[in-house]
């Protein structure tokens, strides 16, 4: 489904604010102009990473950290993926 983006100047922008915030928490787009111009555009904010995501990545990490044996030399895996690279 898809939603058309409006077009508000800044002067309804301003008095229409409050309005337009809760139209853009149900999906809407909006585009801002003054004198005819395009000045901003009010579109819905990306969905933030909580703490549950950053710990399901380090749980990831660590999982895979278990598979592999013995030390581990970061920068020696760095320059050998540098030498195998795809130029």
């Amino acid at each position: 489904m898809s939603v058309k983006t409006e077009t508000v100047s800044a002067f309804e922008a301003k008095t229409r604010l409050s309005e337009l915030l809760r139209e853009t928490e149900r999906g809407r787009s909006f585009i801002i102009h003054r004198h005819g111009k395009v000045v901003a555009r009010l579109v819905p904010a990306a969905k933030e990473e909580g703490p549950t995501d950053l710990t399901r990545l380090l749980e990831s990490f660590r999982a895979i950290r278990k598979r592999i044996p013995g030390k581990v030399n970061v920068r020696k895996l760095v320059q050998e993926g540098r030498r195998y690279s795809l130029d």
